[in-house]
């Protein structure tokens, strides 16, 4: 007789603790943990137990904050001591740029009232007296972060959650995980097998182990982190306030009190990986062996800024391995394809301050089906196929451990990795200066350097310098026609009798009511926010064809497929590696076309906002005519074995007519121009299509779909905030996201999205205004790196406002 839960968390780390912790408290307590080992026993035991707050994302900085309030109240409610010690943080700059990020960082913290000082050389020595002052311009200080002891904390959130109902099972290993013929999991262990209806793998540095039990390779590869111990050092033996926790980016190493020493850990060149293969099922509270040579020369580093560790000696070394993603993040929510699995791993070495609210998140993942704020840089569906191998994970992982401490630009792309997924027009493009960045694994030209300039990006948080090549190619959009390659697009053909009843159930907008129509919408979540930002095109009755953003091709295609009937009236097909995507747009783009095809072009043959099958040159395409830029201009999709020949086609017609190559910053500059939304930055689930300004893509009457009770009652109850567009007084400043935006001395407001409008010549920013500021004409300001920066609300779009280039008039 199987053992029965509604949950199975499988992991009793501080990932897998805090959810069952979580779940009790939204009410689920019918929860097992199982664990092979003891609890802790995997990461958490041997973690460093660092708290910081200090993040460049907005949603992860309010995890973080949550997870350390969430800390200091365990222990009254548990009776498990923690050990917390919020004794702050100080983090060194020694570079103007490190102050920039400073500053930005700084800002953005001051949307969500965490308190982040920056303070002179001074107050840096004063506030941690063991350093040399020398080189440093500021630090960063950080009053309320600290650390805790990982064990501790997790074995008092297990205890909460034990109050709350759920069941530990210590010395049980996974053996197997089935899918029944109902729909519910069953988890085989050496104690016997469990039915649930809800999985949870949070299983650490072993969750793609335990992935591959039921067919999914995770996107997770252990790495080998290294801190000291050392002796005590005599300034610390005295009595004294115990000691910021120190990070030194420059130098990539952090600093803690422990006893009368210290912990130093460095982030070193050239990481190493561990048991690629599998990490070994008995690897329970067990460290590898030290390597000193390994982390040398940071230890050489802080020593230089450190003096007295140069006298100190070694108490330990703890060598202990860390699951790392791609991206440093961990994995959260449904796995794509499995319902009611759920993944809860990868934290790297900062599992100890996520742990918290992540824990949080996911609980209500599963319980309400989404999180109370957007999770998406954690959402396990940011990774697709491409993400699974072994050395493209060890290759990125690699990269994000030793740039831990690096300063994180706008608009930086990283090499590790790379080139994964290139189209036919790869290195051509190259060859004509292409600067590439990657989404989703895909190679896409970001700029294009004229001969002459270096084909690289300079990073930083001002003016950058391949702002004016964007702009050039932004004129020639403008002015004459462009040419981009798309390919990245996410793509999916949905075909079958309930094809259109799935669809027009996702939809907030009318479907397409003929073949050959196109429809912008969204697919909302219940509670109306915006879950997917799509274009439907009719092929036939019961033919339709699905683009999203390349970005989200994991996460759209896991939403649709989420509903589609089991009843077999629907096939959805991924068909985004076999199509490719040349985009058009300019006052000459339809004179182009006509020169390279047949089909009739005019605004009377060919309308905006519907497609065509046609041919160009010798080539099949299917053609739409829309626009991302606010110009004339057609979407060529096409088989990706005719790339090379369509591009070529369209490289000779256009020569005279001054095509232009353009990229995506360019495609970003004319996007924010026009007041276009973009998922991901100004659009989310946080956030509804009333919110967003896209009032007219929401069908109430259309019949029943995803989220109308919510839209409606939302319609009823009156709108709060409404995405605004601002303009900046000094066109040099320019808004990225984060940056809070004040009505006098009240933050009101962050920036969405932002950037430079050549074409307008001014920088714009988006944002969620309350709706008495969201006025045109409405004076605001703007923190940008630390100062005040006039803007104003202004009417959007900027560019053409009635529409007419785009309609080709």
């Amino acid at each position: 007789m199987s053992e029965r839960a509604r949950v199975v968390v499988i992991g009793g780390g501080i990932a897998g603790c805090s959810l069952a912790y979580h779940l009790t408290k939204l009410g689920w307590s019918d929860v097992t943990v199982v664990e092979k080992g003891e609890l802790t026993s995997g990461s958490t035991w041997h973690a460093a137990g660092l708290c910081t707050q200090l993040n460049p994302s907005f949603n992860l900085t309010k995890l973080l904050m949550y997870s350390l309030d969430l800390y200091g109240s365990l222990e009254a409610e548990t009776g498990q001591a923690v050990s917390l010690h919020r004794n702050g943080s100080l983090r060194l700059a020694t570079t103007q740029d490190r102050l920039d990020e400073f500053r930005h960082r700084q800002s953005m913290a001051k949307v969500l009232g965490l308190e982040v000082e920056l303070v002179g050389p001074d107050e840096v020595e004063r506030l941690f007296p063991l350093l040399r002052p020398e080189g440093i311009l500021a630090g960063a200080y950080l009053p309320t972060d600290g650390h805790v002891d990982p064990s501790s904390v997790t074995f008092a959130l297990a205890a909460g959650a034990r109050n709350g109902g759920a069941t530990f099972r210590r010395h049980t290993a996974v053996l197997g995980i089935d899918r029944r013929a109902g729909g519910e999991w069953l988890v085989r262990t050496t104690g016997g097998d469990i039915e649930a209806e809800v999985v949870v793998n949070a299983a650490g540095q072993w969750a793609r182990e335990v992935g591959e039990l039921v067919g999914v390779r995770l996107p997770i590869v252990p790495l080998q982190h290294q801190y000291v111990v050392t002796d005590g050092l005599p300034e610390l033996a005295e009595p004294h306030t115990e000691l910021p926790v120190l990070r030194d980016p420059d130098h990539s190493y952090y600093v803690r009190e422990e006893g009368d020493g210290l912990v130093v850990g460095p982030f070193e060149p050239s990481p190493l990986t561990w048991a690629l293969d599998g990490v070994p099922l008995d690897f329970d509270q067990q460290l590898l062996p030290p390597n000193l040579d390994q982390i040398e020369g940071v230890l050489e580093a802080a020593a230089t800024r450190i003096p007295g560790l140069l006298d100190a000696g070694i108490r330990s070394i703890v060598n202990g391995p860390d699951g790392y993603t791609p991206d440093g993040r961990c994995l959260m929510g449904e796995v794509p394809g499995l319902p009611n699995f759920h993944v809860l791993a990868g934290f790297s070495i900062f599992g100890i301050v996520f742990g918290g609210g992540a824990g949080r998140y996911a609980a209500e993942w599963i319980v309400d089906g989404q999180p109370s704020d957007n999770m998406w840089e954690l959402d396990v569906r940011r990774f697709g196929a491409y993400a699974e191998p072994k050395q493209y994970v060890a290759a990125r992982a690699c990269e994000v451990y030793e740039r831990e401490y690096a300063i994180h630009y706008p608009h930086e792309e990283l090499p590790a990795g790379r080139p994964l997924k290139t189209s036919p027009l790869y290195e051509l493009l190259a060859s004509r200066g292409a600067v590439y960045g990657a989404r989703f694994g895909w190679e896409r030209p970001l700029w294009f350097a004229p001969e002459g300039v270096e084909p690289t990006d300079d990073h930083t948080f001002r003016r950058p310098s391949w702002l004016a090549h964007v702009a050039a190619e932004c004129q020639g959009v403008r002015e004459r026609v462009g040419v981009l390659d798309q390919t990245s697009f996410a793509k999916y053909e949905l075909s079958g009798a309930g094809a259109r009843a799935l669809l027009d159930r996702l939809c907030a907008n009318t479907l397409p009511a003929t073949t050959g129509r196109i429809s912008l919408t969204q697919m909302c979540t219940p509670r109306g926010g915006i879950e997917c930002d799509v274009t439907v095109t009719m092929l036939a009755d019961d033919h339709y064809y699905v683009v999203s953003a390349a970005a989200t091709e994991t996460h759209d295609l896991a939403w649709i497929e989420k509903h589609v009937p089991g009843d077999g009236s629907v096939v959805v097909d991924n068909v985004t590696s076999r199509v490719g995507v040349l985009t058009l747009a300019g006052p000459h783009s339809r004179e182009l076309l006509q020169r390279i095809s047949d089909a009739d072009f005019s605004d009377g043959g060919f309308p905006f906002f519907h497609a065509r099958e046609l041919t160009i040159g010798s080539v099949p395409v299917r053609a739409l005519r829309l626009s991302y830029v606010g110009e004339l201009g057609w979407e060529l999709h096409h088989a990706l074995d005719d790339q090379l020949t369509l591009y070529e086609l369209i490289a000779a017609a256009g020569r005279d007519l001054g095509l232009v190559d353009f990229g995506y910053r360019a495609l970003e500059a004319m996007r924010l121009e026009k007041g276009y939304r973009l998922w991901g930055a100004d659009l989310s689930a946080d956030w509804t299509p009333f919110e967003a300004g896209l009032d007219r893509f929401v069908k109430l009457d259309k019949g029943e779909f995803i989220g109308r009770d919510a839209l409606r009652a939302q319609r009823e109850r009156g709108i709060e905030s409404h995405l605004t567009c601002l303009t900046v007084d000094d066109a040099d400043a320019i808004p990225y996201a984060g940056e809070p935006i004040r009505d006098r001395d009240e933050v009101v407001a962050y920036v969405m999205s932002g950037g430079y409008g050549p074409t307008v010549g001014a920088s714009i920013a988006f944002a969620y205004l309350p709706t008495a500021l969201a006025v045109p004409g409405t004076r605001l300001a703007i923190e940008l790196l630390g100062a005040p920066v006039g803007a104003t609300v202004v009417q959007a779009p900027l560019f053409d406002p009635e529409n007419s280039r785009l309609r080709g008039h």
